[in-house]
C-alpha cells in the first residue's frame, strides 16, 4: 500500500500503525500531527477515486468533524469580546426567541443543551439543508424538545446552522467566508473549507457511498432500516436508554443520503457536515488552539495566535458529564467540542470533534499537540470509526516516550 509523507523519528510508530490501517481499509486517508508547533508528521496514502492515490493536498469531506471548526469560529468573535457564552442567543438573533428560546444561552447552544436536535421534524426533505435562509428560519421557530439546560442532546446537523448564524448576525459575513479570512488566510492554510470552491473540486476525494454497500444480497441500507427496527423494539422491552428514533430524527432527515453524497453539497454550507478538509490544515488549527503546552504558554503557530490562553482554557472546560441524550454515552461536552478518546483511554486534557466515517481532530493544550485525521470512507459509527482512535493511541505513546527523554536530558 502506497504511503507518502513525512515523519519525525520520535513518532515513527505513528506511522506503522497509519500503514497497518491503510492495507486493511478500503479508499485512502491522511493523517498530521503537531507536537509543541512542530509538524511532525504529514502522511498520506491509499486511494482517493478507484486507482487514483491519495495526493498531498487531496480534500475529503469530514462530516462531523466540520463542528470543530464551526466553534473555532464562533470562539474567535467570543475573545474578541463580541460574544459573551452566557448571553441569550435572542440578543445576538432576535427570530431565535420564537417557541420557548427566549432564555437559552450561547453556552447552551454550543454544549447541546438546547433541545433542538430533532432535524427530521424540522425539515420535509433533506435537501432543504441546502437552503441556508430556509433552514434557521425553520430552526428559529422550532420548539425545543426539553427544556433547554437540562438535557443535552447531541445536535447532529442542526449545530451548524444555530452557531453558524450566531457568527453571521455578529459579524456580517457568511460562516464559509468568515472561515476563509479568519481561519485559512492568518495560517497559510489551503485545505480548509466550507463547501468546495469549484477551483478546488479537483483535489476532492470522492466519499464511499453508503447505498453501494451490500450485505449478501441486500442493500446495507435495507439492512439498517430492518434492523433499527428490530433493535428498537428490543431496546424499550428491555428499557435500555438507547432510543434509535431520537437517533434518526437527529442524525437522518429524510434522502440525507441523496444530498451529503451529491455533487450538490458543495455549493452549499452545512457547517456540521460538509467541512472539506486536508489533514494538514485541520491540524493546524487545533495546534494554533494548543499553543505550546507550557501552562499559560502563547496559542501561536507561525506567529498567528487565534485565541487567547484564557479562552482556550475556557473552551476546554467540561460543561457536562451527563449521559447524551442522542449518542447515549456521556460526550463530556466542552464548548462545540466533546471529549479525546484513544484505544488505551481518554487524553484528559483534550478536546476536539470527530466524524462520520472516520476523521476527525483534537488538541491537548497541556502537552501542546494537535492531531488530525481525514479519510473518504462514508461508512462509520456517528463518532468514527476506530482509525483515530489508534492513531491517538500512537501519538500518545511518541508525545509520552520523547518527554522521558526530555527529562533524562534535563536531568543529565
Amino acid at each position: 500500500m502506497r504511503m507518502d509523507g513525512t515523519v519525525h523519528p520520535d513518532f515513527a510508530n505513528v506511522a506503522r500503525t497509519f500503514r497497518h490501517q491503510l492495507q486493511r481499509t478500503t479508499g485512502g486517508a491522511a493523517v498530521a500531527v503537531y507536537h509543541h508547533g512542530e509538524l511532525v508528521v504529514d502522511l498520506w496514502g491509499g486511494t482517493r477515486d478507484d486507482d487514483e492515490p491519495w495526493e498531498a493536498d487531496t480534500l475529503a469531506m469530514c462530516f462531523s468533524t466540520t463542528k470543530g471548526i464551526t466553534s473555532t469560529a464562533l470562539h474567535l468573535l467570543a475573545d474578541r469580546g463580541l460574544v459573551d457564552y452566557d448571553e441569550r442567543v435572542a440578543t445576538y438573533w432576535p427570530e431565535f426567541a420564537q417557541s420557548g428560546k427566549g432564555r437559552v444561552t450561547v453556552r447552551q447552544l454550543m454544549s447541546h443543551a438546547a433541545g433542538l436536535h430533532r432535524i427530521r421534524t424540522i425539515v420535509d426533505r433533506a435537501d432543504r439543508m441546502l437552503d441556508w435562509e430556509y433552514m434557521v428560519d425553520a430552526l428559529a421557530g422550532a420548539e425545543p424538545a426539553y427544556q433547554p439546560g437540562t438535557a443535552n442532546g447531541y445536535h447532529a446537523l442542526t449545530y451548524g446552522w444555530l452557531v453558524g448564524e450566531v457568527v453571521r448576525r455578529v459579524d456580517g459575513r457568511d460562516l464559509a467566508t468568515f472561515v476563509q479570512e479568519e481561519l485559512a488566510v492568518p495560517l497559510g492554510l489551503d485545505g480548509l473549507f466550507l463547501g468546495c470552491p469549484p477551483e478546488q473540486r479537483h483535489r476532492v476525494a470522492p466519499l464511499t457511498r453508503m447505498g453501494h454497500l451490500t450485505v449478501g444480497a441486500r442493500p446495507l441500507r435495507e439492512l439498517q432500516r430492518r434492523f433499527g427496527e428490530q433493535a428498537g423494539k428490543a431496546l424499550s422491552a428491555f428499557g435500555s436508554p438507547i432510543n434509535p428514533r431520537r437517533m434518526i430524527n437527529a442524525l437522518a432527515p429524510r434522502g440525507v443520503e441523496d444530498v451529503l453524497w451529491d455533487t450538490d453539497v458543495m455549493d452549499a454550507s452545512i457547517p456540521a457536515a460538509n467541512g472539506f478538509f486536508d489533514a494538514r490544515s485541520l491540524a493546524k488549527v487545533y495546534a494554533a488552539l494548543a499553543g505550546d503546552g507550557t501552562p499559560g504558554g502563547p496559542g501561536a503557530i507561525g506567529g498567528v495566535r487565534l485565541l487567547s490562553p484564557g479562552t482556550v482554557d475556557r473552551v476546554g472546560r467540561i460543561q457536562t458529564w451527563r449521559r447524551d441524550l442522542v449518542l447515549v454515552v456521556p460526550m463530556r461536552w466542552r464548548l462545540g467540542y466533546h471529549l479525546v478518546g484513544t484505544t488505551r483511554g481518554v487524553v484528559h486534557e483534550g478536546f476536539g470533534h470527530f466524524g462520520f466515517g472516520g476523521s476527525g481532530a483534537w488538541c491537548d493544550p497541556s502537552r501542546g499537540l494537535a492531531v488530525a485525521m481525514v479519510c473518504n470512507r462514508g461508512i462509520g459509527t456517528p463518532v468514527g470509526d476506530l482509525r483515530l482512535f489508534q492513531l491517538g493511541a500512537s501519538v500518545m505513546d511518541a508525545v509520552g516516550a520523547r518527554s522521558r527523554r526530555a527529562g533524562l536530558a534535563d536531568a543529565a
